[in-house]
């Protein structure tokens, strides 16, 4: 933080914070929203949240991706998150999180096979690619999530919504708490 903070020329240039709000792990956004919180009351600064999928699509853009656009980040347990973006960056699918083998068949009902970026694309490559998706080379840094696409869409957007996580799946708590009680009914 405090090198972002000094390459902006010291706290008192900066304006806005921005953070990533998902989806992903339940703990590793709620350790960034509540950071990010802390860091704007101390400061007096107004924070914003953008979807990091959103964050991936726009950099996509940036390195010159033309049409629609996949971005595809791994949700663990064998599933992925995507948003499918178009031409001007703006969402044709909201974010959603499904298996592999759904996200195909997603992909198979486009017109046409769009690249594809992030850490899902990346692990599901295969998957992806037998419908004609282009993926960029794995260390491409058009995978990752870059500050400054988060920082640019909060800047255009600099009202903002509240600092909320975007969860796409229950709480694995929720997930143990049904299937405990499953088991006890046994």
């Amino acid at each position: 933080m405090e090198g972002c903070a000094g390459a902006a020329g010291g706290w008192e240039r900066v304006e806005l914070l921005a953070v990533g709000l998902g989806p992903g792990s339940f703990t590793g956004l709620r350790i960034a929203i509540a950071t990010a919180r802390g860091i704007a009351a101390s400061l007096g600064l107004p924070a914003t949240g953008v979807c990091t999928l959103d964050a991936i699509g726009r950099g996509m853009g940036e390195a010159g991706a033309e049409g629609e656009r996949l971005a595809v980040l791994d949700a663990r347990r064998g599933e992925v998150f995507a948003a499918l973006y178009g031409e001007r960056g703006e969402r044709i699918w909201e974010p959603l999180v499904c298996r592999p083998e759904e996200l195909e068949e997603r992909v198979a009902g486009l017109s046409a096979p769009p690249p594809a970026a992030g850490s899902g694309a990346v692990r599901f490559r295969h998957e992806l690619a037998r419908h004609g998706v282009r993926i960029a080379d794995d260390a491409d840094p058009v995978h990752r999530v870059a500050a400054r696409h988060l920082c640019a869409l909060a800047a255009a957007s600099p009202e903002g919504g509240p600092l909320a996580p975007i969860y796409l799946r229950p709480p694995d708590a929720e997930r143990w708490r049904e299937r405990n009680s499953f088991q006890k009914a046994e």
